[in-house]
């Protein structure tokens, strides 16, 4: 039996040795052959039938249109230029006129000369409200950190106002000290005994009777502010 194993075994791993190794075709981007986009790097820009422009530029210019049709220059020229072509094409000479009555010409100028300067107008007057909105909002940004401030400025004063209205002053001292000398004055004497009478350290003159110097009469003392 095992001579016969073996025989049975030899075919299969001959036929095994002939058949060659299939590899396995990797999948994704690279199974179809396109060159994969690198993220570390920038994307080529892309071609535009379009030409291209600056819109800054382009508005920048329409303002500067839009800001010459608004002025009182530019109604004297048109009106001197339709006014020289309405003369031209009536009393100058036939074969030089270059647009007969009714002037289709000039109509056509005209309609041209609104169907751009319409479209320029709006262009221009959107860049003001965009500017106008962007100022407006920083005003108002302005305004909020104006009355922030006001406030904060304003719990200042008043704690200041609060905390110098519980600081003891000199002279409410000096009429504590003096209500207190009296107090001790009348239980002295209340007890019986009279009270010493004060003399002056230097000369050993007696003074007269009161502990402190009469008040000045001027008004509150700058040092008690």
């Amino acid at each position: 039996m095992a001579p016969e194993r073996d025989a049975a075994r030899e075919p299969r791993a001959v036929a095994g040795a002939r058949e060659p190794v299939r590899e396995r075709a990797p999948a994704g981007a690279t199974a179809t052959g396109r060159p994969r986009n690198r993220l570390d790097q920038p994307r080529a820009p892309r071609r535009r039938l379009l030409p291209e422009y600056d819109p800054e530029a382009f508005g920048r210019l329409s303002e500067r249109i839009a800001r010459f049709l608004g002025t009182g220059r530019f109604i004297v020229w048109m009106t001197i230029v339709i006014i020289a072509w309405v003369l031209w094409n009536i009393f100058a000479p036939r074969a030089l006129r270059f647009d007969n009555y009714p002037f289709i010409f000039l109509t056509l100028m005209l309609s041209l000369q609104a169907s751009y300067a319409a479209p320029l107008i709006l262009l221009a007057q959107n860049r003001q409200d965009d500017r106008d909105r962007v100022n407006l909002e920083q005003d108002r940004k302005q305004n909020e950190r104006s009355i922030a401030d006001t406030e904060y400025l304003t719990r200042e004063i008043a704690a200041l106002r609060i905390g110098l209205g519980e600081v003891a002053t000199r002279d409410w001292i000096r009429s504590e000290l003096q209500d207190m000398i009296k107090e001790l004055e009348e239980r002295r004497h209340a007890d019986g005994h009279p009270a010493p009478r004060p003399t002056s350290p230097a000369g050993g003159h007696p003074r007269a009777p009161g502990v402190f110097p009469p008040e000045p009469s001027g008004g509150r003392d700058v040092d008690d502010r």
